[in-house]
């Protein structure tokens, strides 16, 4: 490898091993297998740059392992039930097997509230994700689905994903399995009822709350 890309799998070595604050322009280096520090300004312009990076060919190779985890969903023979919770089954694997890669992801949250090209980045990459989701889940083509339908069912399957993924990073004996994914889910609605059902909240609260939830945007 060239010096450039010797200073990529350095960087992400030190990423991996040490995060992003801990990393100096010397551990970089040094990871790099002795590649000087003075190239690093050469070819990135800073090490702020170098990191940024690094994290970004991190977060490639995460949405490269998630889309091959969301390839095998769509068992023809299995319930959509039973596939959606494969789906999640397959995914806590991949946060267990993989676990340096999601690590990356939330270091590279943290780090674009400072960096507007890498904020950028992720938020192209976030409206990739929600798409692929939607399209995933309705078994159609991403260029047949409504903007609706991304905000809606992407948005939340991604903010579904981004939660447990946090979970399973921090406390994997209390995070939920795949059925147990799927139970919560159907305890939620359960709980908020069919669409234009009143709540367990408004029910019995009489016309005074009728008011009250008419009034809310």
């Amino acid at each position: 490898m060239g010096n450039r890309e010797d200073l990529l799998a350095g960087a992400r070595r030190c990423l991996e091993e040490k995060g992003w604050a801990r990393t100096t322009v010397r551990d970089i280096s040094a990871a790099s297998g002795g590649v000087s520090m003075a190239a690093i300004g050469y070819h990135f312009g800073s090490r702020e740059a170098l990191l940024n990076a690094a994290l970004i060919q991190a977060i490639d190779e995460w949405g490269t392992e998630t889309g091959r985890t969301l390839a095998a969903y769509g068992d023809p023979d299995s319930t959509p039930a039973e596939q959606y919770e494969a789906m999640w089954s397959q995914m806590i694997e991949s946060f267990t097997a993989h676990r340096k890669l999601w690590l990356a992801s939330v270091e590279a949250l943290l780090q674009a509230e400072h960096s507007p090209e890498l904020r950028e980045y992720l938020a192209g990459s976030q409206k990739e994700g929600r798409r692929g989701l939607a399209a995933t889940l309705r078994g159609v083509p991403e260029d047949e689905l409504p903007d609706s339908t991304v905000r809606t069912l992407g948005s939340v399957q991604m903010a579904l994903l981004s939660g447990v993924m946090v979970q399973w990073l921090t406390d994997p004996e209390w995070s939920p399995s795949g059925p147990e994914v799927l139970e919560g889910l159907r305890a939620i609605v359960a709980a908020i009822g069919p669409a234009g059902e009143k709540g367990a909240g408004e029910k019995g609260a009489g016309e005074k709350g009728a008011v009250a939830t008419s009034s809310l945007p």
